[in-house]
């Protein structure tokens, strides 16, 4: 009998960027095989885009701003980055519970690869959510007041906040392994983060303990730096610091538990 040749795990850098590419074009592959999963998911920000312009806008006045929109668009621009991410707990946690996961691990693939591949991929679709969103808000009257440069780092940034939002969820995906767990959790982390912030409005007018912790938090950080690119309001550059070090800070951190906790299932 001829001997059975076993390939060894992929390991190094060529292997880890490889394997990501695979596994982020098998991911995309099932978005595009499901619709309704991307459709779902850019109807709810442009839901909150309506609602807010022609509801909710005409009783909220915030102070520098003549249209309301173009305070508004970024900050659903922000939550759309946040609740992008979200999505990446419901897909770990799904994958661990079908055992895709477990299959994955079986086969000499880049450990590592697993859960880059998994945010890569929302990335990719954080991308076209947000180009749909940009369209949708021009055709309601949102505008930018500043040159093309500082627009496209203002949502370079809202992307670099949704990246590592997706790392961050991972994490929550790995740690619940349940799909209504991870719903919930997602519930959970995203609702405080984008209300008690300057989503909607100015957190000068919420009572002091909220509006301290409101300032404070990354989704008033990074929609505060977005007005600042896409408006040309003030420098931007505080804003868009504070922005970045949020983001590569979660980015990190998630990033280095979640691989952690995966070598440990």
């Amino acid at each position: 009998m001829g001997a059975v040749i076993i390939r060894p795990r992929s390991r190094g850098v060529r292997s880890f960027f490889t394997d990501t590419l695979l596994l982020t074009r098998r991911n995309l592959l099932l978005t595009a095989r499901t619709p309704e999963l991307v459709v779902f998911a850019a109807i709810m920000p442009i839901m909150f885009v309506l609602l807010f312009r022609y509801v909710f806008g005409g009783s909220i006045n915030v102070p520098g701003y003549s249209n309301y929109v173009d305070y508004l668009m970024p900050g659903i621009m922000v939550q759309t980055a946040l609740f992008g991410g979200s999505s990446s707990a419901v897909g770990v946690a799904d994958d661990l519970s079908k055992g895709v996961t477990d299959r994955f691990r079986s086969l000499p693939t880049n450990r590592a690869s697993i859960l880059a591949a998994r945010t890569l991929a929302d990335l990719v679709r954080l991308g076209y959510t947000m180009g749909l969103l940009i369209a949708i808000g021009l055709l309601v009257g949102f505008r930018f007041h500043n040159a093309l440069l500082p627009v496209l780092a203002g949502v370079g940034i809202a992307l670099l906040f949704g990246y590592a939002c997706s790392w961050l969820f991972t994490l929550v995906g790995l740690m619940v392994r349940n799909v209504e767990s991870a719903t919930l959790a997602g519930f959970l982390l995203t609702f405080p983060l984008v209300f008690a912030a300057s989503t909607f409005t100015s957190t000068k007018f919420m009572p002091h303990g909220l509006r301290a912790f409101a300032n404070a938090q990354p989704v008033t950080q990074v929609a505060n730096a977005l007005r600042d690119l896409t408006h040309g309001t003030g420098s931007a550059g505080p804003a868009a610091l504070h922005a970045i070090v949020w983001s590569v800070g979660i980015l990190i951190a998630a990033a280095t538990l979640a691989t952690w906790k995966f070598r440990k299932i």
